[in-house]
């Protein structure tokens, strides 16, 4: 985003423009800020692009300056000056329940909007449930110049969208598995799900369980895979599969079908903290204890995680990080710019009151429950 020599700027505030005496005071323009602060317009545009090239002390003679005379960009004329729109988009399609209970994009968001109010971009978000009117939200962003580019979240298996964005001349930034393409801007996911296997089998787990996702979208096969793969690795069958959609509703009747399952678990691994939390619920309804009876893993370390009982043991991963990241990323490619390196923290395994060894391992080895 320039600021270019050019622009006049946006006070805001009575000091640097209004009415003064009966007369209309002139507009405070990047010339003012250089002017005072002694340097050269070049330089002024040059801090609030947060480019290379101005030494720290005329740095902050400028911003000093500018908040002297109240001046800031005026995001809204550089946009039209530059045919932008100084705004990207988020289109999410999920089930309201699923939206209305699930921390990830309230998280994710933050940490866009974290990057994007320093740099004058807005977000454009829309909510949609079905195909078609996603289809058709991307179409707007396009034809009606809305936004200058998207975030593309939830990809699915054999996914259209980045061939259909690319077609529209919108650029983009793919979440996804970093194991999964090297090229999306992600987290480990399958790192987190394969500690979680080592975690309970190191406790002495054998039947180790797990409610997948659903089967469209890309993160959830990778978690699933993870599991498996750990499992054989392990030297352990995989245990049966429930797929969820993670919702709670789902999560608690995957419980109840692995409950009653004829080689029942002794220890489940979820493919999210809402769909582990109703796992608990569901099993404690029937008179399960948790841990004693079955040890419960979620994953994402949602802010009620730890406060459930028992305490939720789970993978965590920095959301506001990941969303702040993409923010930096679709600026840089709109921009015209190379995006730096992402650097995201690694996913990490948060151990807490919901697992603990099986009840009677014996037992459990020969497959006899008590």
């Amino acid at each position: 985003m320039d600021v270019t020599p050019t622009d006049e700027g946006s006070p805001s505030g009575s000091a640097a423009s209004g009415i003064r005496n009966g007369q209309r005071e002139r507009k405070v323009t990047i010339g003012d800020v250089a002017a005072r602060a002694g340097v050269s317009k070049s330089a002024v545009s040059f801090v609030f692009n947060g480019r290379p090239g101005v030494g720290d002390t005329a740095r902050e003679r400028i911003l000093e300056a500018a908040r002297e005379l109240d001046w800031r960009p005026d995001a809204r004329a550089r946009a039209l000056s530059r045919s932008r729109a100084q705004a990207l988009g988020l289109v999410i399609r999920r089930e309201p329940e699923l939206l209305s209970t699930d921390p990830f994009f309230p998280q994710f968001v933050a940490g866009v909007e974290s990057t994007l109010s320093t740099v004058g971009y807005a977000l454009v978000l829309q909510v949609v449930q079905s195909e078609q009117a996603e289809r058709d939200a991307y179409s707007r962003f396009a034809h009606e110049a809305r936004v200058d580019g998207v975030f593309l979240t939830d990809l699915r298996i054999d996914d259209g969208r980045p061939a259909a964005l690319e077609a529209l001349g919108m650029p983009c930034v793919q979440l996804g598995s970093a194991e999964d393409d090297p090229s999306l801007i992600g987290l480990d996911d399958a790192a987190g799900v394969r500690r979680a296997v080592r975690h309970l089998h190191a406790l002495g787990h054998q039947r180790i369980a797990h409610v997948a996702g659903s089967d469209r979208y890309v993160h959830s096969r990778v978690r699933r895979h993870a599991w498996a793969d750990e499992m054989l690795l392990l030297g352990l069958e995989p245990g049966p599969v429930v797929v969820g959609d993670f919702t709670g509703a789902s999560g608690a009747r995957a419980t109840h079908e692995l409950l009653d399952h004829p080689q029942s678990p002794t220890a489940i691994i979820y493919a999210n903290d809402i769909m582990a939390i109703a796992g608990v619920s569901a099993a404690i309804d029937r008179g399960v204890r948790v841990p004693r009876d079955l040890s419960i893993v979620g994953f994402d370390d949602i802010p009620l995680a730890p406060y459930v009982i028992p305490p939720l043991t789970t993978v965590r991963q920095d959301v506001f990080q990941w969303g702040s990241a993409c923010a930096r990323t679709l600026v840089a490619i709109v921009e015209g710019e190379p995006p730096a390196p992402v650097e995201l923290p690694p996913v990490e395994f948060v151990v807490r009151g919901s697992t603990a060894p099986p009840r009677n391992r014996a037992d459990q080895a020969s497959g006899v429950d008590e």
